[in-house]
C-alpha cells in the first residue's frame, strides 16, 4: 500500500464521515423546528434586524434553573 492508496482511503473515509455528521445536524435542526424548540425563521431575521433598539428574540431567562437554585 503506498501513500496515494493510503491518501485516497483517508479521504473517502472522511468524507463519509463529514457527510453523516451533516446528515444527522440537518435531521436535528428539523427535528427541534418541528417540536417548537427552537424558531429558526426568527433567528434568521436577527441577520437583517440587528438595530440597538430592535426587540429581543428571546425574552425569557435563559437559565432559570440558576435562579430557582439562588433562593
Amino acid at each position: 500500500m503506498d501513500i496515494r492508496e493510503l491518501q485516497a482511503y483517508a479521504t473517502l473515509f472522511a468524507t463519509i464521515i463529514l457527510a453523516v455528521v451533516l446528515y444527522w445536524y440537518i435531521v436535528y435542526l428539523y427535528r427541534s423546528e418541528k417540536k417548537g424548540e427552537k424558531d429558526y425563521e426568527k433567528l434568521g431575521d436577527i441577520a437583517l434586524d440587528d438595530e440597538i433598539h430592535s426587540k429581543p428574540i428571546n425574552t425569557s431567562d435563559p437559565l432559570p434553573e440558576k435562579k430557582e437554585r439562588n433562593k
